[in-house]
């Protein structure tokens, strides 16, 4: 599963990023790069914002999943037909780029949700394999809780949990990243 880097120019953390051989996550500038979608053979983009306008380029389809990086924003319904659609177009050789106004937040949280179903990861294997490929992601609490109601529908069990902090209810992952902002 490991990623073919060779053919990226990732020169920005938040450029463009390899997630599989047929996913990549970015940000707005990447989706309105035509010699970076094109160098990196991109057949479908998925903007997953509500304020990021596309330049629509030919030979590449569009999908717009509306959702606002804010809290109470949902995009549970989106996961399934999301992965889904990103599984269709890996089955056709195609490659998806998957990006929201920075590629940080919704965007990671599609593509955790796509590997949480088509590869069988768990949550934190799931947002572990991301984070190494784009160090930059941190889906907010809301998808954080989101996720794991998704990882429980797939898999029946969770491996990440929310949990009362002194910033408010986190995903345990950041336990340790909280009490270190506390002491600062």
């Amino acid at each position: 599963m490991a990623p073919n880097t060779q053919d990226i120019a990732q020169d920005d953390l938040y450029g463009l990023s390899q997630i599989t051989s047929s996913l990549f996550i970015g940000n707005a500038m990447v989706a309105n790069n035509k010699l970076l979608l094109s160098n990196n053979h991109i057949t479908t983009i998925i903007n997953a914002s509500a304020e990021v306008v596309n330049t629509f380029f030919e030979d590449i389809q569009y999908v717009q999943v509306p959702v606002s990086d804010a809290p109470n924003a949902y995009l549970y319904d989106y996961l399934d037909p999301i992965a889904d659609h990103i599984r269709s177009v890996e089955m056709r050789n195609g490659r998806t780029l998957l990006h929201c106004a920075t590629g940080v937040s919704r965007a990671a949280t599609f593509c955790i949700a796509y590997l949480m179903k088509y590869h069988s990861m768990t949550l934190l294997d799931a947002h572990t394999w991301t984070k190494s490929c784009r160090p930059v992601i941190r889906p907010i609490n809301d998808f954080w809780e989101q996720l794991i109601h998704y990882e429980f529908k797939l898999f029946s069990k969770n491996t990440v949990h929310m949990i009362n902090s002194p910033v408010g209810l986190i995903p345990n992952i950041y336990e340790k990243e909280a009490h270190i902002m506390e002491t600062i």
